[in-house]
């Protein structure tokens, strides 16, 4: 069975979100704590992990920003009394997936996880293509069905938004994309402060996919406007 974690140091937040995803059919491990949710999330390859932004020994940013730089790709959603756009912006620049506010229903919580879920997995839908859409270029390989990225045959790990950036821009190569457009495509947040996501997303990526940050073969910058895909490889 597919096994969840929830960082919740107030215990009846944590088993009330137990029992939304306990309902979507998931085994789930409980920390109270920053640093113990951390420590859970190097060992276990969760489908999913459920964050609260207020947490003692380490705070949700350090914990979520500590998961990204350990390539940890399970997809983790924000979860927060604070509602102050400033925090969900940091929030999604530090590697979130996705972001909730405190108090929220059993039914927006739900489609957010299968939202995220969907993204990460490829979706649920039963009909698949006989052949997977993949793109080719100069090594690397985006696999857009199984949402797998190869670099000389190793496989990348991608949070979903990575995958999602990097194959959107991959699809369209030598199309230039402004950061709002981006965000409207990837993230659907309307939001001009947003853009700063952007950029660290493709931070995150390039750091992935390129064999120098500084030199890029395949994410390039259109200065002054925004990213495209290099169409020449």
């Amino acid at each position: 069975m597919p096994r969840a974690l929830i960082i919740e140091d107030d215990l009846k937040i944590a088993e009330l979100i137990k029992i939304h995803l306990k309902d979507l059919n998931y085994v789930i491990d409980h920390a109270a704590d920053g640093r113990e949710g951390y420590e859970l999330a190097t060992k276990t390859n969760y489908c999913i992990i459920i964050l609260d932004l207020m947490l003692p020994t380490m705070d949700g940013m350090e914990v979520c920003r500590r998961i990204r730089s350990k390539n940890i790709a399970s997809p983790i959603i924000m979860v927060t009394a604070k509602s102050e756009e400033i925090d969900r912006v940091l929030g999604l620049e530090t590697g979130a997936d996705d972001y909730i506010v405190k108090p929220f229903g059993v039914r927006e919580f739900q489609a957010r996880v299968k939202a995220v879920l969907r993204r990460s997995l490829g979706g649920f839908d039963e009909e698949k293509p006989e052949k997977s859409q993949v793109i080719n270029a100069e090594g690397l390989s985006i696999d857009l069905d199984k949402r797998s990225v190869l670099k000389a045959g190793k496989r990348l790990e991608l949070t979903p938004k990575e995958f999602d950036l990097l194959s959107l821009l991959a699809a369209s190569p030598g199309k230039s994309f402004n950061r709002q457009s981006l965000l409207n495509l990837v993230w659907g947040y309307d939001f001009e402060r947003y853009e700063h996501t952007v950029n660290s997303h493709i931070n995150r990526v390039r750091a992935k996919i390129e064999d120098d940050m500084n030199k890029p073969t395949y994410i390039l910058t259109s200065w002054g406007y925004g990213y495209r895909f290099n169409e020449n490889i």
